[in-house]
Formats: C-alpha cells, sequence, structure tokens
C-alpha cells in the first residue's frame, strides 16, 4: 500500500526548525523513481473526472510534484512563491506559521478569472500556508476545487480550516501522532 511505503520513508527531524517542531522530511521519497511515479500516479487516480485548470504549487516541496502533476493532466501550474520571489508584478498574503509569520505571493496574472485550481502542497500541518494560498487564488478569481497532500498530520485537525473553500482534500499519508 502507497501510504505504508510513504511512512516507511518519511523521516521525522526533531526540532527542525526550532526546538519543539517535529519536521517530516520528505526527500529521501525523492532517491525513489518508482515511489515519485507511484505519487504521481495515485494523485492523478483521485482527480479523475474533476474539471482542473491549473494546478497551484505552494513553496518549494509543493513544486516537486505539483509540477509533475500539472504536467500529467496537461493543465498549467501557477506557482506560489515566499515573498520577494516572484519576477512579475504580483499579490500577497501574509500569514502565521506554527513558529513566525510569513507572505506568499503569485503573479497577478497567474490565472484567468473562474480558473477550478487544485492547491497542492507536501505537507498539511496547521493549514495557515494553504489558506493563505487559498486566499491568494481567491484574490485573482479562482475557484478552489481541493487540495491535494503527500502528508497530513491529522492529530492538528486543520482539514476544516479548508472546508471553507472546499471541503475535497486528499492526502496520501496520513500521521496521527
Amino acid at each position: 500500500m502507497l501510504e505504508e511505503r510513504l511512512k516507511s520513508v518519511i523521516r521525522d527531524i526533531p526540532d527542525f526548525p526550532q526546538p519543539g517542531i517535529v519536521f517530516k522530511d520528505i526527500t529521501p521519497i525523492l532517491k525513489d523513481q518508482q515511489l515519485c511515479g507511484e505519487i504521481v500516479d495515485q494523485l492523478v487516480n483521485y482527480l479523475q473526472g474533476i474539471e482542473i485548470d491549473a494546478i497551484a504549487g505552494v513553496e518549494s516541496r509543493g513544486f516537486l510534484f505539483g509540477m509533475l502533476l500539472a504536467n500529467r493532466l496537461s493543465v498549467p501550474f501557477i506557482p506560489i512563491r515566499k515573498q520577494g520571489k516572484l519576477p512579475f508584478n504580483t499579490i500577497s498574503e501574509s500569514y502565521k506559521l506554527e513558529y513566525g509569520q510569513a507572505t506568499i505571493e503569485v503573479h497577478e496574472d497567474a490565472l484567468v478569472p473562474g480558473s477550478k485550481v487544485l492547491i497542492h502542497d507536501d505537507l498539511l500541518a496547521t493549514g495557515g500556508t494553504v489558506v493563505a494560498a487559498s486566499k491568494l487564488l481567491e484574490k485573482l478569481g479562482a475557484d478552489i476545487i481541493g487540495y491535494a497532500f503527500i502528508i497530513s498530520l491529522d492529530f492538528l485537525h486543520s482539514e476544516g480550516r479548508l472546508t471553507r473553500f472546499s471541503d475535497w482534500i486528499i492526502s496520501l499519508a496520513r500521521f496521527d501522532a
């Protein structure tokens, strides 16, 4: 089963990026081309029959599989980046992290209003980043049709923060503690 394989490969890094945080490191997944392919295959299977106009990936780990997924679905990829990283005119959204504050941006011409957008990131923890990404894309007129994650930290109960945008949430590996 894919979830079991992912859980066996994802490693915990205690006290990163600060004391008390246990970071879920997906970089060991990237060493296994077959596993990477299975991740994209599984996400594509979940998305069968869903109308998607674009995939938005959140910097930086959301770019890894977000771009692969967009390519496989033959839709545009929208990068959502940290403040100051995009070269053209942008709009921004600030939000709180577990350990600070951040601002993300997207190009103001990233999509056509009314576009059905799936947001992808590697991890759903507190939900702050994807809520900010959702607000950012809604400012451009996007219809958030759902979310796709590699990992969900279910013990943080964050999916409820996303349902105001969409209740369609995919997570390939769920951690209860």
